[in-house]
């Protein structure tokens, strides 16, 4: 145990929290991305607030800025995702905070005319963290 611990403390001061960025992809991608849910898959008990639906209606609008930005609620360590848009693959987007303000964000800031790199550099910066799920609109 006590091995452990000194493990966790010696690596703890060889890590950059700053670096330590999510999965993405650099680049927009050269393939059709599987798609993000939509139609009758928006129903049932995932899918109780309105804003659920929202947040996909709006990943699904933009898949492949998505595609090239992490998702900070660290799903591609426990769920294998490769970046925000593997999250409106299935059903975690909608159970996760996290993943439908990170979708929000990048949606309205690619309406405002944002790169891919600028949005990914505000989710780093926890700009999404502001956006108030019950007020999101396309």
């Amino acid at each position: 145990m006590a091995v452990m611990a000194a493990s966790l403390v010696a690596s703890a001061q060889f890590s950059d929290p700053a670096k330590d960025i999510p999965a993405y992809n650099s680049q927009a991608p050269h393939a059709p991305l599987p798609p993000v849910l939509s139609g009758k898959q928006l129903t049932g008990v995932y899918f109780s607030h309105p804003y659920q639906v929202t947040a996909y209606k709006m990943a699904a609008q933009v898949p492949g800025v998505l595609f090239q930005q992490p998702c900070y609620c660290r799903c591609d360590r426990g769920m294998g995702h490769n970046s925000l848009h593997s999250c409106f693959e299935g059903l975690h987007g909608a159970e996760c905070s996290t993943c439908m303000k990170e979708a929000a964000y990048t949606y309205r800031e690619t309406k405002r005319g944002r790169s891919a790199a600028q949005i990914r550099a505000g989710i780093e910066r926890g700009e999404f963290e502001s956006i108030d799920l019950e007020h999101i609109a396309l």
